[in-house]
C-alpha cells in the first residue's frame, strides 16, 4: 500500500489508534460514578448534578506538567511512573485549598507515536488518579515530528475539583500560635531537576546506571523516584482535625511554598533541627557546591506538603497520619511578625 502524505511526513494516525486502544484499561480503572461515556469523543463528560449536595460548591483548577524530568525517564526508558509526577503536581494543588479532585485531563506530546510507551504513560497517570480517587475523562496525544526527537515527548495536564466555599483552606484561617505539621515527601518530586540533573550529570559526570552507597540504589532509581500524592491523606486529616492552611512544596522550595499561605503581620518559623534531608538533597549540595540558600529555594528538602493547624490538632493530626502510613511531625509554629506575611528556616 502507498503510504499516505501525512505519515511520509512523520505522523502515523494508525498508531495513535493503536496507543489509544491499549490506554482503554487503565482509563477505565479510573472512573468514578459521576463520569459519562467513554474515551472517543470530542470531550470528556463529567456529571455536574452530583455538586447538588453541597451547600456552596465552588470550583477548583489547576494546570502543570512534569518538567525536565521527564528527560530521566526517557533515558532510563521506564514510562510507568512519570504518570504520579504529573498526578502530584496536579491535585495536590487542588486539595491545599480543601477541594476533593473530580477529574483529570492530560496531555502528551511526543516526537513519534509508540503505542507501548504511550500506554505505559498513560497506565502510571491512571494508576495516580486511583490513588488520588479522581477520574482520567479525557486527553489528547499529539506527534510532533521535527519539534520532538522521536523517542522525547513532554506531557502535562489540567485537574478540576470542588469544595464548599465556606470550608476552602488559607491565609484567611491562619492564626498566631499555629502549628506547623510537615508530611515526608517520597524525594525530589517534580521540581528542581535543571539544578539537579546539571550538578549530578553534568559537572559532576555521573551516569544513571551508577550506584551511590548514599542512596542504596542508582541514581536513576532515585531520580525517577514518583511524587507522592498525598490528595486522600489530605482529604482524611481535613474531616478528622481543624486544619486552617496547606501549602503543596513544589518549585520555590519550602519557605517560599508556606509563605503563600502565611497572613501579613505573621511569619512561620521553622525549627530545621526537626528532620534530616534525605541523602540525595546532601548529594546535590555537596557535590554541586550549591549553597543553603540556593538549594532551599529550589528543591522540597524532604518535605512534600505542610499543613497549619491550631497547637490542640497536632497530637491528632499526627495520629491521623500515622494511621495512613504518612510520616510526619511538628515542622515550626506560627509567630507575629511586621510586614508581609513569611516563612523561615532557624
Amino acid at each position: 500500500m502507498n503510504q499516505s502524505a501525512y505519515a511520509a511526513a512523520g505522523v502515523d494516525i494508525e498508531a495513535g489508534d493503536r496507543a489509544v486502544e491499549l490506554m482503554l484499561a487503565s482509563v477505565a480503572r479510573t472512573r468514578r460514578r459521576e463520569v459519562l461515556g467513554g474515551l472517543g469523543g470530542f470531550a470528556g463528560f463529567f456529571d455536574a448534578s452530583a455538586l447538588k449536595s453541597f451547600r456552596h460548591p465552588v470550583l477548583a483548577s489547576s494546570t502543570d506538567g512534569v518538567g525536565t524530568k521527564v528527560a530521566i525517564a526517557q533515558a532510563m526508558d521506564k514510562h510507568d511512573t512519570i504518570g504520579f509526577d504529573l498526578i502530584g503536581m496536579l491535585v495536590d494543588d487542588l486539595v491545599v485549598c480543601g477541594a476533593e479532585p473530580l477529574f483529570v485531563t492530560d496531555y502528551i506530546a511526543t516526537g513519534r507515536v509508540v503505542p507501548e510507551r504511550i500506554a505505559a504513560i498513560v497506565s502510571g497517570i491512571a494508576d495516580a488518579c486511583v490513588a488520588a480517587g479522581c477520574s482520567l475523562i479525557g486527553g489528547e496525544t499529539a506527534e510532533h515530528p521535527g519539534l520532538l526527537g522521536p523517542d522525547e515527548y513532554d506531557i502535562a495536564g489540567a485537574t478540576t475539583g470542588v469544595v464548599e466555599k465556606d470550608e476552602i483552606l488559607g491565609a484567611h484561617r491562619v492564626e498566631v500560635g499555629d502549628a506547623v505539621i510537615a508530611m515526608k515527601a517520597s524525594g525530589l518530586h517534580s521540581n528542581g531537576y535543571s539544578l539537579v540533573r546539571h550538578v549530578l550529570l553534568n559537572q559532576a559526570g555521573w551516569s544513571l546506571d551508577r550506584h551511590v552507597d548514599e542512596l542504596g540504589r542508582t541514581l536513576g532509581e532515585e531520580l525517577l523516584e514518583p511524587t507522592k500524592v498525598y490528595a486522600l491523606d489530605v482529604l482524611d486529616l481535613i474531616k478528622r482535625v481543624k486544619v486552617n492552611a496547606m501549602s503543596h512544596i513544589t518549585g520555590g522550595g519550602l519557605a517560599n511554598n508556606l509563605a503563600r499561605v502565611i497572613p501579613d503581620g505573621m511569619t512561620a518559623v521553622l525549627e530545621r533541627s526537626s528532620w534530616t534531608p534525605p541523602a540525595i538533597f546532601q548529594l546535590v549540595q555537596q557535590v554541586g557546591d550549591v549553597s543553603q540558600a540556593d538549594i532551599d529555594a529550589t528543591l522540597n528538602m524532604g518535605v512534600g506538603m505542610v499543613a497549619i493547624l491550631p497547637q490542640d490538632q497536632v497530637e491528632g493530626a499526627l495520629a491521623a497520619l500515622q494511621e495512613r502510613e504518612v510520616h510526619s511531625w511538628q515542622l515550626g509554629v506560627v509567630e507575629a511578625s511586621e510586614g508581609a506575611g513569611s516563612a523561615r528556616l532557624v
